[in-house]
């Protein structure tokens, strides 16, 4: 059908001889059907990959017929509505079924013409092989996997890293509270920021001092990360050095003020360190920048000590600190130390924080101190995410031996 280019005849005529040629012989199928899919027209590059012969759809056969099952379902529900509302299908991808049953992954373009009152005359199909292309969607599938199969890797390497994390955030935090002492009780929570792996600044410690004396204390460096963690466990060991030397909660913190002066890292840290004489019932402490303490006497509502507070650590090097403060402790009294990511949140302010926390700690007021410990951060934090929480609670049991027998 077609004709080999003549030297010396111009090119236009040539081509146009081979018009019907560049038809039939296209890289590309082509089909015209009528508006109900059968088959008027096909070209031959279509027939040679489907291996049907001319005589055997040319107005016997429907377009749809040469699909799959699932293809045909997909031509009547998506393909030919869509055709006949935007008189124009792109890149439609389906199967059709050769004759000898085997199956030829195709991408269909098909435009539908119209008469002058808006009727369906005749679709004008073109179907490009895709058989190249479905191998490189495979392989774009198995580089998928690959990559999957390689986060997960990375996903369980972040795991080990996290467990690593925290089983070191945990013991620079602090050995276990004292115990064995009928006079108080101690318990404590640590829990790290969700979204985070690092390691933290956040800590809790009780210590003795003593035989009569216990050292508490909540505190949280700025930052996070190795240096933030280090400078953590720096401070808290200077705190704890500091405690045996006959000092005042302000006094001590004053020491410490000198001490961040050469620890970069522990600038602006806040603490809340208090000192229980558990002999006398007595309680002495002081907030460097760090929120109230919540004091629950027996049959009271839980309230905030604001005495005691002063700026951060390492903004009063320079001159002396003015912030301390001392309670009696009742029998049954309860002291809860906490660090700010207990209260804060993006979506509301600190007071609404605070109150919140009053009315979790009065909800609970019948809870033994381990249980209150352990349920306050769900309730507080909920299904949200902050920063780092510590908490630590204590509670005072007043010496049954020191107190006076009632007569009758």
């Amino acid at each position: 059908m077609g004709a080999d280019l003549t030297p010396g005849r111009p090119y236009e005529a040539q081509f146009a001889e081979s018009a019907e040629d560049l038809y039939d012989n296209a890289p590309c199928g082509y089909l015209t059907t009528r508006p109900d899919g059968t088959i008027l027209r096909v070209n031959q590059t279509f027939l040679t990959w489907t291996g049907h012969t001319r005589e055997e759809i040319v107005d016997h056969k429907r377009f749809p017929d040469l699909l799959t099952a699932g293809g045909r379902i997909y031509h009547e529900t998506h393909y030919a509505p869509l055709l006949r509302m935007q008189h124009m299908v792109r890149e439609i991808a389906l199967e059709i079924v050769r004759a000898d049953g085997s199956r030829l992954p195709v991408l269909v373009n098909s435009t539908l013409r119209t008469d002058s009152d808006g009727e369906p005359l005749l679709i004008r199909t073109t179907v490009f092989n895709a058989t190249d292309r479905m191998k490189y969607e495979r392989e774009l599938l198995r580089a998928r996997d690959r990559e999957r199969a390689a986060l997960e890797r990375v996903e369980r390497l972040y795991e080990h890293e996290r467990d690593v994390a925290r089983t070191l955030q945990h013991a620079m935090l602090a050995g276990e509270p004292p115990g064995g002492d009928e006079r108080f009780e101690v318990a404590t929570h640590y829990s790290p920021a969700v979204e985070t792996l690092a390691v933290g600044g956040d800590w809790h410690d009780a210590f003795c001092i003593g035989d009569d004396r216990l050292g508490i204390m909540v505190g949280d460096v700025v930052g996070r990360g190795l240096g933030a963690a280090t400078a953590m466990g720096q401070l808290r060991s200077a705190i704890r050095a500091l405690a045996g030397a006959d000092l005042s909660p302000l006094q001590l913190l004053e020491r410490v003020d000198s001490f961040v002066e050469h620890v970069e890292a522990a600038r602006m840290a806040t603490v809340a360190y208090a000192e229980i004489d558990l002999e006398r019932g007595r309680i002495r402490y002081a907030c460097a920048g760090h929120p109230p303490p919540v004091v629950v006497d027996p049959g009271e509502q839980p309230r905030l000590l604001w005495d005691g507070g002063s700026p951060p650590l390492g903004v009063c090097s320079s001159r002396p600190r003015h912030g301390e403060a001392e309670l009696t402790l009742l029998d049954g009294t309860r002291l809860l130390l906490f660090t700010d990511g207990l209260i804060e949140r993006r979506d509301r302010s600190l007071d609404q924080g605070l109150a919140q926390l009053l009315d979790e700690i009065e909800a609970r007021a019948t809870s033994p101190l381990p249980t209150l410990v352990a349920d306050l951060p769900k309730a507080m934090l909920a299904d949200s995410a902050g920063d780092d929480v510590c908490l630590l609670g204590f509670a005072y049991r007043e010496d049954q031996s020191r107190k006076p027998v009632s007569r009758a």
